[in-house]
């Protein structure tokens, strides 16, 4: 029998890594050279109506829901298409596409 490995068992420990699918994918460059991917918040939506703001598949409303973004939360921007933008966010790192109306540029 095979012992064992600390990798392995500290992965077991983590548990499974879900492989997050989108329908338009971006890269993620950051080198800590050149600007890859900026900082921006989330910021202006109405508590008083949805109070969020839509992660989707790809970069359009007709792209499937994934996720909920809500004001305060720090993004990083890598990708646009038209007023769409892709981002990743969280621990782990999640991505998607928001729509830019609700990013405010410069956040961490």
């Amino acid at each position: 029998m095979k012992t064992p490995t600390l990798v392995g068992i500290l992965c077991l420990l983590a548990g499974p890594v879900i492989a997050q699918q989108l329908d338009v994918d971006f890269s993620i460059v950051e080198d800590g050279q050149a600007a890859g991917c900026a900082g921006s918040i989330v910021s202006g939506l109405d508590p008083n109506g949805d109070g969020f703001l839509a992660v989707r598949t790809g970069p359009g409303s007709d792209f499937r829901k994934i996720d909920e973004l809500h004001n305060g939360n720090q993004v990083r921007t890598c990708a646009r298409t038209g007023k769409w933008v892709g981002v990743y966010y969280g621990q782990p790192r999640q991505k998607g596409w928001v729509h830019s109306n609700w990013l405010i540029d410069g956040a961490g």
